[in-house]
């Protein structure tokens, strides 16, 4: 069999399976497979599958056909021109969150020395951004999943990022640090959510999605001391799920007294990032 013709035989699978993006994904696993870019794929279309990589490709069809998202099939994703390993461990890394991180990046980068905290880091994609693109920054990130952050710090380590990385709730393992810019991309999916969702979010962690009844426990649980970890004229940016930016402020405002607040949307045009600065 042709490369050609396997993925038509994938597309037509793909559609029969509802997936939303069957032309586009088959033409990824194949790309995947042969560790190319999809725009070069064309130059394979007439090679002759050998039975190894069939095999291989048709049980990564199988997998993407039965919902598994394409990020944990290939195990990879991108987040701010950067490749992280993703598998079942981790939330997958989303463009959404790329408005916090270049936030942060906007704050950090060029200035002195910066302190940054990033809560429930997950795959470690805001962090090792940040670390990444920003010189001046001496990074600290905490996850109550071991799970997450062993992912994390093989993502520290794959981007050559220096990340101090510790396992705990919330800021319990920082105990009393004070940091110049504090992150979080906190689980936000309410009960009602978490019923309807899509097939593929549904392989992803639970505990990187739900937020409690309301998806707002966690900001209520990190705004009671959140003040106290930040530096005079300190920052804390928050990613937050739609319709949720103005409950979001009003949580962490009322705890204690900022200097300034704000929300920040995103390419779509959607309130996805709330943040306070410490007078």
């Amino acid at each position: 069999m042709l490369v050609r013709q396997w993925i038509q035989k994938a597309q037509e699978q793909l559609r029969l399976a509802s997936c939303p993006d069957a032309d586009w994904d088959a033409k990824l696993l194949v790309s995947g497979v042969y560790d190319i870019s999809p725009g070069v794929l064309f130059q394979k279309l007439d090679t002759e599958l050998d039975g190894e990589t069939e095999a291989k490709l048709n049980g990564r069809l199988m997998r993407r056909i039965q919902g598994e998202p394409l990020q944990y099939i290939e195990e990879k994703a991108y987040f701010m021109g950067l490749e992280f390993f993703v598998d079942r461990r981790v939330l997958i890394p989303r463009q959404d969150t790329e408005t916090l991180a270049e936030k942060a990046v906007e704050l950090i980068k060029g200035r002195e020395e910066k302190s940054v905290l990033d809560l429930c880091t997950g795959s470690g994609a805001i962090a090792v951004a940040i670390a990444k693109y920003c010189k001046n920054a001496r990074v600290t990130a905490t996850d109550i999943s071991s799970d997450a952050l062993e992912a994390a710090k093989e993502n520290a380590l794959k981007n050559h990022a220096d990340i101090e990385f510790l396992l705990g709730d919330g800021f319990q393992p920082t105990k009393d640090r004070v940091f110049d810019v504090i992150t979080c991309n906190p689980p936000y999916l309410t009960k009602e959510d978490m019923l309807n969702l899509q097939r593929e979010v549904k392989m992803e962690p639970a505990l990187a999605l739900f937020g409690g009844n309301d998806g707002l426990q966690i900001y209520r649980d990190f705004s009671k001391s959140l003040i106290r970890h930040m530096k005079n004229r300190g920052y804390a940016l928050f990613e937050v799920g739609e319709g949720q930016a103005e409950d979001v402020i009003d949580i962490i405002t009322r705890d204690a007294e900022y200097g300034e607040k704000g929300i920040i949307k995103d390419l779509n045009g959607i309130q996805r990032v709330v943040w306070v600065r410490r007078s």
